[in-house]
């Protein structure tokens, strides 16, 4: 699936059983709420903490649903996010082009 199918898939389930998106401001407290879930289970399989009793580790869901609503603010926003992910890799390249491979910190 491509960025641009993911947007469409995402707006189309919306608009058949979300009745509508959530408000922007709404979106960008449930982004918040989901990166936070990504970052425990990060801290607890990659960090120094341990699982609680029962707690879940799909690393996976995690991830698609920070993307899910990511992609939700792109589509009420108007972003378009292969283009914007095309023009956030050419301004890395033009910008890094040589700074990490200097880097002593990454050898």
């Amino acid at each position: 699936m491509t960025l641009d199918e993911a947007q469409q898939a995402v707006d189309t389930w919306i608009k058949t059983y979300g009745v509508r998106y959530f408000s922007e401001l709404t979106n960008m407290a449930c982004l918040t709420e989901e990166v936070g879930e990504l970052a425990r289970i990060i801290a607890r399989q990659y960090g120094d903490q341990s699982f609680k009793a029962g707690e879940k580790a799909d690393l996976s869901e995690e991830m698609a649903d920070v993307l899910w609503v990511l992609i939700c603010l792109a589509n009420q926003t108007g972003v378009n996010l292969t283009e914007a992910l095309e023009k956030s890799l050419e301004k890395k390249t033009k910008r890094d082009a040589t700074r990490h491979l200097e880097n002593e910190k990454l050898r």
